[in-house]
């Protein structure tokens, strides 16, 4: 017979994030001061190693792709909006299944809820935004648009 123990009352708690979180926002704050127009460029800023959920970010010579991983969500709990020239990713995670008659030893699955928002540049165009949702996986395809040429005209002088 097996006989389990669970005896943590001595053993601190290190939550990874807490731990993680301020090297990928000294990294990104890195990125961002040394190489700013890779945001430029772009349209939307990739380095965002502490906000939830984590993305790879794509440009291709017509698009720029955004690819999340949003894993025991369904489509139905998941937003994808643009507001202001910001494309924002939001979700609420709130059935997680728990049993009354049971004593809890352990609780990571939470109920919770994230946003996530990228400010998109001039030249990408927020109002032809594409979304996708299957097997855990978000993809966002946001075109990028032609830039404006300012006119010339001649001004006659008098």
């Amino acid at each position: 017979m097996t006989k389990l123990m669970f005896n943590t009352s001595n053993v601190p708690f290190i939550d990874r994030d807490e731990f993680i979180t301020p090297f990928d926002r000294l990294f990104d704050q890195i990125i961002d001061k040394h190489y700013p127009e890779v945001t430029d460029q772009i349209g939307v800023k990739p380095y965002q190693g502490s906000a939830y959920p984590k993305v790879n970010v794509y440009e291709y010579d017509d698009k720029v792709g955004i690819v999340a991983e949003i894993p025991g969500l369904t489509k139905k709990q998941l937003n994808v909006e643009v507001e202001d020239n910001v494309l924002t990713i939001s979700g609420d995670k709130h059935s997680v299944w728990d049993d009354a008659k049971a004593k809890v030893l352990r609780r990571e699955l939470k109920q919770s809820s994230f946003k996530r928002s990228f400010t998109l540049g001039e030249l990408l165009d927020g109002d032809s935004v594409k979304a996708n949702f299957k097997d855990g996986i978000l993809s966002v395809e946001i075109p990028k648009t032609e830039p404006v040429v300012p006119e010339k005209h001649s001004i006659k002088i008098g």
